[in-house]
């Protein structure tokens, strides 16, 4: 089940402008690139931004996600119908013979038991063609980042043009290796209406991610460095064996 933030409608209809310039997503548009990727899957896509982004470019896209208050947002992004939406997830996704299958956002971090991450990943290598690639990012464990999230108590407020102003808070709740917990707390303050999301992400290491694409039908072609956020994240670039 998608968490709220992305599954409300009032907290998907805030999510891109607290989430912020996505400056990530051009990574992604070069590595498309760099791949010759004419089909791409956007597995965990959200609202749509990267979605969009690679129709733009004139790629035959598809976007799953299994929150469908996301997909509503980003089906209005899409105005001409370019791109086939899937509500669900990677498990369920028909054959699509994709080049490339990504997952930005950390969306590889939800998948929280062994089973979870197994069946994603094979459900994707159904998903792509002979010899396509999977790229997404990861955090890295040793980097702590719950802590960072912890020392910064202060709300963030936006005056938005459909919603007035909206405060969120962040709030770790838990945090028991590999699995961290947190809190947002959405006050819409038009109405003085309140929302709360709480989430859970599993922190796997490098080691942990290979092992799993291995065992998967996967072989890792590169490890990269996240150029937005050097030295935070890994960029995991694998490609279907079979």
């Amino acid at each position: 089940m998608p968490d709220p933030i992305f599954a409300h409608p009032r907290l998907a209809a805030v999510y891109d402008a607290f989430d912020g310039d996505r400056d990530d997503l051009d990574a992604y548009l070069g590595i498309a690139d760099e791949l010759g990727a004419d089909r791409v899957l956007d597995v965990g896509c959200g609202t749509g931004c990267l979605s969009v982004l690679l129709a733009d470019s004139g790629r035959t896209v598809m976007g799953v996600d299994p929150a469908e208050a996301s997909l509503r947002i980003a089906g209005s992004k899409d105005r001409t119908g370019r791109i086939t939406w899937v509500h669900g997830d990677a498990t369920g996704v028909p054959a699509f013979g994709a080049d490339l299958a990504v997952m930005t956002g950390n969306v590889a971090q939800v998948f929280l038991t062994d089973g979870d991450w197994t069946r994603t990943l094979r459900g994707i290598h159904g998903a792509l063609r002979p010899r396509g690639h999977l790229v997404f990012e990861t955090r890295r464990p040793e980097r702590r980042a719950w802590e960072e999230w912890a020392s910064d108590t202060d709300p963030v407020v936006l005056d938005l043009p459909e919603a007035g102003l909206v405060a969120r808070r962040l709030e770790v709740t838990d945090v028991s290796p590999p699995l961290v917990s947190f809190r947002y707390t959405y006050t819409f303050l038009a109405d003085g209406a309140v929302v709360t999301s709480d989430s859970t992400l599993r922190f796997r290491d490098r080691d942990e991610v290979e092992t799993s694409l291995v065992a998967n039908g996967y072989r890792v072609l590169e490890v990269r460095d996240a150029p937005d956020r050097p030295g935070l994240e890994f960029v995991f670039v694998a490609q279907r064996t079979t």
